[in-house]
């Protein structure tokens, strides 16, 4: 248990953050339906004051879990996650921006969908990816624990581990998306594709004089612009795919790939016997 008296952060807080979060980044899909154009920006802006109210108290339980008394005051920890709700806050536009492009390129790369907000209402992907933006924001601003929460709320719901570390451009889209694990270092470009079992992992880890892991270092791969990697693809260490590439499904990936290549299996062989032949 942490050495202060002030709570851990709580699982249910935090879900009803990314409730509140969700109605705020798309207005009418969640929290109140019957938004109007004349009562929408009132619902929005006190659901997003009691939002961030709930958000800097699990910030301050963040700092408080892992710090010891003799680190922060409470007053101080008070502060920052103030200060940090504040920034998040500030970030909320451009969150929205890039929830826009991934709504887009999940409408666009999935010809089933019938209208944009049917993937907002219905698509892992962009579940996933709500949850990952909010938390990325969080990580980069350096608060401790909760981002990391509020991604594996995600994975436990849609199937797709996501880790807030990891560096996503816009207009990505996974689908199906079950199965899907983006390791903390991975960065991925713009208008990226990924279908369900795809992993973006390490090969190995780096480890101190004791055999303990370093953490942080980059191990994960790198996957540039306009790339597609089909199900069930593995590619693991700080290798490259380059920008147009394509990545066929099931295959083994640990060394980089040049722009625009694809890489695919080998053929398969099918072999069989006439009346007893060769036998």
């Amino acid at each position: 248990r942490h050495r202060h008296e002030v709570p851990m952060p709580s699982v249910a807080a935090l879900e009803a953050i990314i409730d509140g979060l969700r109605a705020v980044l798309f207005p009418g899909y969640f929290g109140h339906s019957d938004l109007t154009p004349q009562n929408l920006r009132y619902h929005v802006g006190a659901g997003l004051d009691r939002t961030l109210g709930l958000l800097a108290e699990q910030i301050k339980r963040g700092y408080c879990f892992y710090c010891s008394t003799a680190e922060l005051t409470c007053a101080e920890c008070d502060a920052r996650a103030l200060r940090m709700t504040d920034e998040f806050a500030a970030r909320l536009p451009a969150v929205q921006g890039l929830l826009s492009t991934d709504v887009q390129a999940a409408f666009s790369g999935d010809p089933a969908a019938r209208h944009p907000g049917e993937t907002v209402f219905c698509y892992p992907s962009i579940t996933a990816m709500t949850h990952y933006r909010v938390a990325h924001e969080l990580q980069h601003l350096g608060v401790p624990l909760i981002p990391r929460m509020i991604t594996e709320f995600s994975h436990s719901r849609t199937g797709i581990d996501i880790h807030p570390g990891a560096h996503i451009g816009e207009s990505f889209f996974m689908d199906h998306g079950t199965g899907i694990v983006i390791g903390e270092t991975t960065i991925i470009g713009a208008n990226v594709r990924l279908y369900q079992g795809v992993t973006l992992g390490a090969k190995s880890f780096p480890v101190d004089e004791h055999g303990n892991p370093l953490k942080g270092m980059p191990r994960h791969p790198i996957v540039e612009d306009d790339v597609t990697i089909y199900a069930g693809a593995t590619i693991l260490g700080r290798v490259t795919i380059g920008r147009g590439a394509v990545i066929g499904g099931n295959v083994w990936v640990t060394t980089s790939v040049p722009p625009a290549a694809t890489i695919t299996q080998g053929r398969p062989i099918m072999t069989g016997y006439l009346d007893g032949d060769g036998i």
